[in-house]
């Protein structure tokens, strides 16, 4: 059962899930370099010639014997995706607190009445992003007299389950808080 078996064939093992080239034969063994760099001896009976063999010997080197093998992998379209997330895929919630962005038009409003819309904005999308569960938040306030910046540490100090430092300052310069959520893993 040779089936023309000779040094420099490829083959594939009977009963085994892999192929290589023979190096080397002797009486009714040959000795075959796997795909994977191992020199394994079996019996020529063992032995087939390697269905892609065409494929494979276009390959002179390991990377495109690879490439051949890979052509006849069929994808998983069901692939779990397993990269791990950085920083910057990270989900931020920016919210700019300058009154302009707030409301249409501030210029009938007083300076407490436009400091409570800025909190209670800040409020309301803080429990947002804990409802939600999103991990961080950047409130951007400006620099001004720190009137706001201070209400916001208030308001801030009231809720646990965050914690809280200036933003980066490169990206917000000095006029932003940035929020993290501690998620509670027990819900």
């Amino acid at each position: 059962m040779n089936h023309n078996i000779e040094i420099g064939s490829f083959v594939e093992v009977l009963d085994e899930n892999f192929k290589g080239k023979v190096v080397q034969i002797n009486n009714n063994e040959a000795v075959i370099l796997t795909n994977d760099g191992f020199e394994l001896s079996y019996f020529l009976h063992q032995l087939i010639p390697a269905v892609d063999d065409f494929l494979i010997k276009q390959g002179s080197s390991y990377g495109a014997i690879e490439s051949a093998k890979m052509q006849k992998i069929t994808k998983n379209h069901h692939r779990v995706n397993t990269d791990k997330k950085t920083k910057k895929d990270e989900v931020v919630l920016e919210i700019d607190l300058h009154i302009e962005k707030l409301v249409k038009s501030f210029k009938h409003l007083t300076n407490f009445d436009i400091l409570n819309i800025q909190v209670d904005t800040a409020r309301r999308q803080l429990e947002f992003a804990i409802a939600n569960r999103i991990p961080k938040i950047v409130f951007i306030h400006g620099m001004g007299e720190g009137v706001l910046k201070t209400e916001l540490e208030y308001l801030f100090g009231r809720y646990p389950e965050i914690t809280f430092q200036d933003a980066n300052y490169r990206k917000y310069g000095l006029g932003a808080t940035e929020i993290y959520i501690k998620q509670n893993v027990n819900l």
